[in-house]
């Protein structure tokens, strides 16, 4: 009896890493020498040098002091560019210039100008740089800046209390009433609580698309809003979808959706208190005031937004307490990045982070309901709902802007 042989045929052994490597290193040699190519033959022969030189300048913040404007700015252009006058009201005027005068790409400078400014004026600061080439920006209307300190801190404080805490919370004093709601009516504030947060979603994204214009060209605005509100969507599911996977039971999970609605609210109301800080910080009081009064009664809509889910259950007054910080403190944070440094940058960054978690928080609000109607359907609750949010803060808006 012979027995069969059986021939096994030799694995092939992994390649190491620096075998690996090499592989991915030679298209990154072979395009490194192509722009060597491009750059040694003057573009192919095309002559690709500009005609005229290619500089930008952008404004960052404008600071008034007693007998002194101070602006800082920063080089956007492809190229280092030197500040060679300036013209304030049609007149020319000396200046200093912090660190020096000739500005590398993307670095940044502090220009001092000794000058008599009165309040309320109107000012044209307008800089020509060595190269002729004219960079304007306008302030409606003077004001002294309001400086950094203890006593500025501690306002700044009441203010993000004033816009966000305050009304969030009073939001949240009205769970004991829902509860006696019907589950009709708690379907529907589910709807209104979607419409709330599409709403702020798409101001939130207007917001930061309009910043975007202003931010220096290398800084990319319009990708920077786009990689916050995507960035943040896909986190915050992936979370959801992790959080999911763990078998929690259905009041868990929402609650933890109406801790994700907080998180949202609190990020928008971190662009708000960046917006009312910076308005403060430029001296536009009259603008603040307004600002926090049209927050106010904006804000108390978002507590209701944040208990919404949670109605059926009986979370712990923890909880309630915990989710009405999350959603108002950021405000507080906002006024003092908007009051003491802001940056038109982060501005659009966190309004764009801001949108992407209140379109990702919609999304799980949507589940909740479909998963609620889905022995009952009620699209007529769900769409007026939807549009009784979304109405709410359009009414609202008007006294803000």
């Amino acid at each position: 009896m012979t027995t069969p042989t059986t021939t096994t045929t030799p694995q092939a052994q992994p390649d190491g890493p620096t075998r690996t490597l090499g592989l991915f290193l030679v298209p990154v040699l072979l395009l490194a020498g192509v722009i060597a190519l491009f750059l040694f033959t003057n573009g192919a022969g095309l002559n690709v040098a500009p005609v005229a030189p290619i500089e930008g300048l952008s404004f960052e913040r404008i600071l008034f002091r007693p007998g002194e404007i101070e602006v800082q700015l920063r080089n956007t252009g492809p190229e280092p560019l030197v500040l060679a006058q300036l013209v304030v009201n049609e007149a020319v005027w000396p200046f200093t210039v912090e660190p020096d005068q000739t500005v590398p790409r993307l670095g940044s400078a502090v220009v001092r100008i000794a000058y008599p400014w009165v309040t309320a004026e109107p000012y044209t600061l307008r800089f020509f740089t060595a190269n002729a080439i004219p960079f304007e920006v306008v302030v409606d209307a003077a004001a002294e800046t309001v400086l950094p300190g203890q006593q500025t801190l501690l306002s700044f404080t009441l203010i993000g209390l004033y816009v966000g805490v305050i009304p969030v919370f009073l939001g949240m004093f009205w769970f004991p009433a829902l509860r006696r709601l019907g589950p009709r009516w708690m379907t529907f504030l589910m709807a209104v609580t979607a419409g709330l947060l599409v709403f702020l979603g798409f101001d939130a994204t207007s917001e930061a698309l309009e910043l975007a214009q202003v931010v220096g060209g290398p800084f990319q605005g319009v990708g920077l809003v786009g990689f916050g509100i995507v960035g943040t969507f896909l986190l915050l599911d992936a979370i959801a979808r992790r959080q999911a996977v763990v078998g929690r039971s259905e009041s868990d999970q929402r609650l933890a959706v109406a801790f994700m609605i907080a998180v949202g609210i609190g990020l928008h109301n971190l662009g708000e208190g960046l917006a009312i800080g910076a308005a403060y910080s430029v001296g536009a009081a009259a603008l603040g005031t307004f600002l926090v009064v049209g927050f106010i009664v904006q804000n108390i809509t978002e507590g209701l937004g944040i208990i919404a889910p949670v109605l059926k259950d009986r979370p712990a007054w923890r909880s309630l307490a915990l989710m009405g910080l999350i959603g108002g403190a950021p405000a507080i944070v906002g006024a003092w990045i908007g009051g003491l440094s802001y940056s038109t940058v982060l501005a659009v960054l966190f309004l764009a982070i801001g949108a992407g978690a209140v379109f990702e928080v919609v999304f799980e609000i949507a589940k909740l309901i479909q998963r609620d109607i889905a022995r009952r359907p009620m699209p007529l609750t769900v769409f007026t709902g939807v549009m009784v949010g979304m109405l709410v803060l359009y009414v609202t808006g008007l006294l803000i802007k």
